[in-house]
């Protein structure tokens, strides 16, 4: 059996060197400067964020870098290493949503999407993109590019929302749009927020309410893994992620099915209403018994059990109470499963490895339908458990998987 591959980040010297690199032999010319934005783990909080729910994720230390440079009209050209000779083009004027193909709708969407939120000052530009967020792992390898996009453009034309966490939710704005409506890939804004508002060693917990302010929708939560003799391990499973299949917008749309059921504005509100109730499981039960879809009865189930979920981990992470922590990481996986029927056997399979080979809990991560497991570990141990995982994909004759270690890492920034 061969190793399982680690895929380590690239240095900020490398990730500026390779990013610059490109950028001067595809264009001819110098970058003003280069930026970047991390990919992200979610701990624990999935398909809630849509449901104006809670979520807990850490930024990577895997991130995407872009070089950049202004231009003086409404052309945009942009390159990636994966694709060097090739070059992905567009002319801001007059541009639909939809009308850009390929990876390049991401960043080339960031500028459309902020012109069409008034910023007029916004012109074409010369991109080049570097990244070692692995791609279609359930990593958000697409908020990392734009983000990192959306960050550049702020700070070449002066916009001024980089500076403060409260002017990032605009950028934050941007990027969901890109994605949405240029890349038509839906999103819900977790990963852009990962992306744009974590710490170095925290979690971002993250309050997905509309009724709440860029300031009071986050809080900063510790979370140092080394002071609890722990490891994250990621396992990217490779098993193809797709979230433009219509998979990701049917589950929200019978979400916002049953919170019109129930006559509430979102399903946290059902949330909500359980956890303060006397007795939660009668509450939860009376909620579910009000839908008559036994489909849409796990839909729901999911989200408003995976949003106490998220409080319990918090608290229990906190505690140091690291069984209970495993304990919420299995629960919030075998709801995925069940209930919201988003896992694949590559991610149930990765899942059951780690937890017979001791790891105190783990749970897919991200979107599902494919992409990335986590698992909560002994520190020392991470390697040893993904091999076992590696060589269980063998047997099976599923694709290779590969593997990182997760450290909480900071957000998007400018590199030089």
């Amino acid at each position: 059996m061969s190793a399982i591959e680690f895929v380590e980040p690239l240095s900020p010297e490398q990730g500026v060197l390779r990013s610059r690199s490109l950028f001067r032999k595809t264009f001819d010319g110098h970058e003003t400067g280069v930026w970047s934005a991390p990919g992200r783990v979610n701990l624990i909080g999935e398909h809630t964020d849509y449901n104006a729910g809670l979520c807990l994720p850490i930024a990577l230390p895997q991130r995407t870098y872009i070089a950049l440079n202004p231009r003086h009209d409404n052309i945009v050209r942009v390159v990636s290493e994966l694709k060097p000779d090739e070059v992905s083009q567009a002319n801001l004027d007059g541009l639909q949503g939809g009308g850009v193909k390929g990876w390049g709708a991401y960043p080339i969407g960031v500028a459309w999407a902020l012109r069409k939120m008034g910023f007029d000052r916004v012109t074409g530009f010369d991109a080049a993109v570097s990244s070692c967020v692995p791609l279609g792992s359930g990593l958000s390898s697409s908020a990392a590019m734009t983000c990192s996009t959306a960050l550049a453009i702020d700070d070449v034309f002066r916009l001024g929302f980089g500076d403060s966490d409260e002017g990032r939710i605009t950028l934050i704005q941007a990027a969901m749009k890109s994605e949405n409506d240029m890349a038509e890939a839906s999103t819900g804004g977790l990963d852009q927020n990962a992306s744009m508002r974590c710490k170095p060693g925290h979690a971002l917990l993250l309050d997905c309410r509309p009724e709440l302010s860029a300031l009071e929708s986050v809080r900063q939560v510790p979370f140092n893994l080394v002071a609890q003799g722990l490891e994250l391990l990621v396992v990217d499973t490779q098993a193809p992620h797709q979230l433009n299949d219509g998979q990701y917008a049917q589950r929200r749309t019978t979400c916002e099915k049953a919170a019109n059921i129930l006559g509430v504005a979102n399903l946290r509100v059902c949330a909500d209403q359980i956890q303060k109730s006397d007795d939660p499981f009668q509450a939860l039960k009376e909620t579910l018994d009000a839908l008559s879809d036994e489909t849409m009865k796990k839909r729901v189930r999911h989200v408003v059990t995976e949003i106490a979920r998220v409080r319990t981990f918090v608290k229990a992470f906190n505690n140091k109470d690291i069984v209970e922590a495993g304990r919420l990481f299995n629960a919030s996986h075998d709801s995925l499963k069940s209930d919201y029927e988003v896992t694949v056997p590559e991610l149930d399979i990765a899942v059951d490895v780690a937890r017979q080979n001791g790891a105190y809990g783990a749970r897919m991560t991200g979107g599902g339908f494919g992409g990335s497991i986590i698992a909560l570990v002994k520190q020392g141990a991470g390697r040893t458990i993904a091999q076992k995982i590696a060589d269980r994909f063998a047997a099976e004759g599923l694709h290779e998987p590969r593997a990182l270690a997760a450290v909480a890492s900071a957000s998007a920034h400018r590199e030089s």
